[in-house]
């Protein structure tokens, strides 16, 4: 197994400082470096939160996302460079564009996207502007081009080299009326899994990522609201049903397996929605796991 680098990544940018920027600093807290034997590399800190939605783009804080995708893009291509596997604890989801943006540096890469929510809204749809609702359509270039075009590279990633898996937003999000998925985009609904079962659907996700044309290996965004809401409250957008703990766990075993996945990172996870701390060494219980039967 390659070496972890842990890389806190505290960005509310994409949302609202409710407790989110925390997710790292619990974490850390509840010993995940240590089980990992991981060393903290760095944190990258973001500039100021602007509550206002910039006119122009419709998007809170597009200059802000902007600045700090590529100051975390240079955290995370140092630790790339030196052979490490780059372990990046949020913040909101918008910091994948980071992550995403130090790969497009290098070439072409895929994408598992794990996340209760398809985050493939338009500004126009969005009710907030907020940009971790937004993060997988600027990831796959469309939106304003200040965030969908970063340092002249969009796409970030292509449609054919995503596989989102778990989401369970179909109702709501057309309600909202997001624009629809590619077809091209792998597309596997909390029901596929549960039809196919959490290591076939795993499986073959890992099959689509590295059959492809994304030969360079891919990036994991976990976003812990694709666990069922029974068993992860502490999330600001909630919703019911989700994977359980051990599907979870199952499908983070196989993208770690192999030698396919180069990176990691996880969002939303708010420790102020969980005082007692119960979810906090849960979660670090599910990341922890995978990884001793990685690659």
């Amino acid at each position: 197994m390659r070496k972890l680098a842990i890389i806190e990544a505290p960005s509310v940018l994409g949302l609202r400082p409710t407790g989110v920027e925390h997710l790292a600093s619990a974490l850390l807290g509840a010993g995940l470096a240590e089980a990992l034997d991981a060393e903290v590399v760095g944190r990258v800190e973001p500039p100021p939160y602007d509550p206002e939605r910039d006119p122009d783009t419709g998007v809170l804080n597009p200059g802000g996302v902007a600045v700090y995708s590529a100051a975390l893009a240079d955290t995370v291509g140092g630790v790339l460079d030196t052979g490490r596997f780059p372990l990046v604890l949020g913040g909101d989801c918008s910091v994948l564009l980071g992550n995403l943006l130090a790969l497009r540096r290098r070439g072409r890469h895929g994408l598992l996207f794990l996340d209760g929510h398809t985050d493939f809204y338009q500004p126009s749809a969005e009710p907030a502007g907020e940009v971790a609702s937004m993060e997988l359509a600027l990831a796959t270039g469309r939106g304003p081009r200040v965030l969908a075009d970063l340092e002249g590279r969009g796409p970030l990633v292509r449609d054919e080299d995503v596989v989102a898996l778990g989401f369970r937003d179909a109702e709501e999000s057309a309600a909202y009326g997001m624009q629809p998925l590619p077809d091209a985009l792998h597309a596997m609904e909390l029901d596929t899994v549960r039809a196919l079962g959490a290591a076939e659907a795993a499986r073959r996700a890992v099959g689509l990522l590295t059959g492809g044309g994304a030969g360079a290996g891919y990036w994991v965004h976990l976003d812990v609201d694709v666990l069922d809401d029974a068993v992860m409250p502490a999330v600001d957008y909630r919703q019911p049903d989700g994977l359980t703990w051990q599907e979870l766990e199952t499908v983070l075993r196989a993208a770690l397996s192999g030698g396919g996945a180069v990176g990691l990172d996880v969002a939303i996870f708010n420790p102020r929605l969980d005082p007692e701390g119960t979810l906090t060494r849960r979660l670090v219980d599910c990341l922890v796991r995978p990884f001793d039967s990685g690659e």
